[in-house]
Parts: C-alpha cells; sequence; structure tokens
C-alpha cells in the first residue's frame, strides 16, 4: 500500500511543465532558513512601501500556494481537481484584522463559501477561523477569564453571533462547517464557543467540526473528554486533526512566560499523539474525522484502521485533507484509491493573504524533512518528464 505515494505522474497529472519548474524552485528557496527570512524581510519591506511587487509574487509564491485572489477566481482550479476527483476547501486566509467591518466581511465570505459547498459536489466543506471573527486579544482575555468591560462585551456577544450565524446556514445547507484552530493562549474561548455550536447543530450528524492540533501534549485527552460529554449531552463529533501550525511560538511564549510548553517534546511525540488522536476517532462512536495531514505514515494508519472498522473508503465520516500547493503525492494518489480527500484552497487579495503565505514558507523551513520529500518527488517527476522528451 505504501508504494502508491510514489506514483508522482498520478501525483502532478495537473501540472505543467513549466509549473513543475516553478515548485521545483520554490521549494529549493523554502529549504534555506535564509533565504526564507532574507525573502520575508524583502516581501514585507516592498508590500509596506507600496512597492509594485504583488504581480511577481501572484506569479510565484501565491499562485503556487493560493486558489486566487476571490471565488471566482478559484473555480478554474477547483474544477480541473475535481476531474480527479479531488475536492476542495474554499479558505478565506486574510489573517490579523481588527475592525468590526473585516471581521463581517469573514463571515460574508464563510457563508458565500457555505453556499458555494450547498451548489458544487466539488466543494465538501466550508471554513473559516475563529480570529477571522473577532480580535485575537479578545479571545484571550475570554480564555483567562479576565472580566471583559462592557464595550468588551459587546464585541464578544458580536463573535458569538457570527459563529452561532454561520454555524446555522451550514446546518440549514448541510454542509459540513470546519473551524481551524489557533495559538494555545486563545484557544479555550473558542473551544468553548465551538462545543455550543456542536452541541446545538451536531443533534443528527457531525456539521460543526472543531480542530485539534496534535503537537500540544493535552488535546487527546481534551478528545476524550469531550466525546464523552457528546455522548452524554447526545450530540456528534465533527474534528479535523492536525499537527500543528504555531510550534517555535508557542515554544517561546512559554519560556518567556515562565509555564510548562504546551508542545510535545519532540516530533516522534507528536506523531505519536497524532496517531493515538486518528485511532480514537476511528473506533469510537458518532465520531467524523477530517484527517489533515502531510505525514505518509499517518495516512496509511488511517486508511488501515478504516479498513478494520468496515468503512468503505467514500465513508462520509473520514476525509483526508493537504493543503494546496503541497503533498499532491498523498492527495493524488488518494483521490486515485477512491479515498474522499480534498485540498484546502487559500484565497484573497495578494496583499491580504501575505502573512499567511510568509507563516507557510516559514513553517516548511521548520519542516525539513517535509520540503526534501516535496524536493524528490519534484525531481523524480522531473526525470520522468525528460525521458519522455518533455523538459
Amino acid at each position: 500500500m505504501s508504494t502508491i505515494f510514489e506514483d508522482t505522474k498520478t501525483a502532478f497529472a495537473l501540472k505543467s511543465d513549466a509549473e513543475l519548474e516553478r515548485a521545483y524552485f520554490l521549494f529549493k528557496m523554502i529549504k534555506s532558513e535564509p533565504l526564507v527570512r532574507i525573502g520575508t524581510a524583502i516581501t514585507n519591506f516592498a508590500l509596506k512601501a507600496h512597492l509594485p511587487v504583488e504581480q511577481l509574487i501572484r506569479a510565484s509564491v501565491f499562485d503556487h500556494f493560493c486558489g486566487g485572489v476571490d471565488e471566482k477566481d478559484c473555480l478554474d482550479n477547483i474544477e480541473k481537481m475535481y476531474e480527479y476527483h479531488v475536492h476542495s476547501v474554499l479558505d478565506y486566509s486574510v489573517e490579523g484584522k481588527e475592525a468590526e467591518n473585516q471581521f463581517d466581511l469573514a463571515l460574508e465570505k464563510t457563508l458565500q463559501n457555505i453556499n458555494f459547498a450547498k451548489e458544487k459536489g466539488s466543494i465538501p466543506f466550508a471554513v473559516f477561523k475563529p480570529s477571522g471573527f473577532g480580535r485575537f486579544n479578545l479571545y484571550e482575555k475570554v480564555t483567562a477569564g479576565e472580566t471583559l468591560t462592557e464595550e468588551k462585551q459587546g464585541d464578544w456577544g458580536r463573535v458569538v453571533k457570527r459563529f452561532d450565524t454561520a454555524c446555522k446556514a451550514a446546518y440549514d445547507k448541510d454542509v459540513c462547517l470546519l473551524i481551524d484552530a489557533e495559538e494555545s493562549w486563545m484557544q479555550d474561548a473558542a473551544d468553548d464557543l465551538i462545543e455550543s455550536m456542536m452541541e446545538k447543530y451536531n443533534t443528527e450528524k457531525a456539521i460543526v467540526f472543531s480542530t485539534l492540533q496534535m503537537y500540544r501534549w493535552d488535546r487527546l485527552e481534551y478528545l476524550k473528554n469531550l466525546h464523552q460529554k457528546a455522548e452524554a449531552k447526545g450530540y456528534k463529533i465533527g474534528m479535523k486533526l492536525v499537527r500543528g501550525a504555531y510550534m517555535e511560538k508557542e515554544r517561546e511564549r512559554a519560556k518567556e512566560k515562565g509555564y510548562p510548553s504546551p508542545i510535545c517534546k519532540d516530533k516522534a511525540t507528536t506523531d505519536e499523539n497524532y496517531d493515538a488522536a486518528i485511532e480514537y476517532m476511528l473506533t469510537g462512536q458518532g465520531l467524523s474525522l477530517y484527517a489533515g495531514t502531510h505525514n505518509e505514515l499517518s495516512t496509511l494508519k488511517a486508511m488501515e484502521l478504516a479498513v478494520k472498522k468496515g468503512l468503505t473508503k467514500d465513508n462520509d465520516t473520514i476525509w483526508f485533507g493537504q493543503l494546496y500547493g503541497m503533498s499532491d503525492h498523498i492527495t493524488y494518489n488518494l483521490a486515485k484509491e477512491g479515498y474522499n480527500v480534498s485540498k484546502y484552497m487559500p484565497y484573497g487579495a495578494v496583499r491580504d493573504v501575505m502573512p499567511y503565505l510568509i507563516r507557510r514558507a516559514e513553517e516548511n523551513t521548520s519542516v525539513a524533512g517535509q520540503t526534501s520529500r516535496e524536493l524528490s518527488l519534484l525531481k523524480k517527476e522531473r526525470t520522468r518528464r525528460k525521458k519522455q522528451g518533455r523538459l
């Protein structure tokens, strides 16, 4: 079974020769930490100085990791992937906003994407980030148990209303809604909100999905406790499992503030934690899994456990997902085998999506094995095409 991920012809079938070369170049750049640091600094300076670099960014890193600048711009990529049985999850990836009208826009985009998902078989989920619906420091205050001023209470009430509006729309349209996880020091507030939405809208099946970052050593216990609560109260759990996206920031803050790091001690422990959560999700009752992973071994484990549970490959309680622009060898080969699989497809104005793209480059740099694997597969496909006289 493990050999299915070596099929680069299937993995890169959608990439033209030029796109394959661009991908190889980008991952070569990302592999170099000094180049990423320099490139990030130059890009931030150019954008702040309003230099005309957006077209250059769009033609390189943006078009590789993002589907487009708006929903319509993404449609061509969505339909091309769907021809290969790969679904899409439209992700409005604008981060770090502070104004209420920007949070209202994020809600509007989420509602639009719920409607898209209802209309198109190629889009099985909608998604949003908690900080897309409210200020990060407000979640932080609620998580810390601080007493909110009357103004902040009003702000929090609007956050709760946005959550409920999105979740009710998903329920009414029968569209599953993924809610991303963020930094640990704001996550409890988001978790409590999401749990209340699950209790309200997941009575018949999982509509609202939370996200667990399994590089946190406490998340498996959280999952088990949540499952017990859900069984007692009679609602279903939808959960996206990922390894995590803020490791360095988490460790630095824990050191600075003098509290134990919430992050597993090493990658091996994180892998064990992730796989244990996969096993729990696939052996328990009333649980729907979205396995967000670029790890081949974890993917294989989930496939094997699904077989043991007697689930068909296309059972709607198990989905696999990878980020657009990464791990095509997993995505397209899973789709070819008949599994439910999707690409998280970020989109938004080039300038607004840059924080996401910079974070993505930094994360890939810190996970050397991932970048090396991408490069080796791209190199293998380049060699295959050269033998055919294409490159």
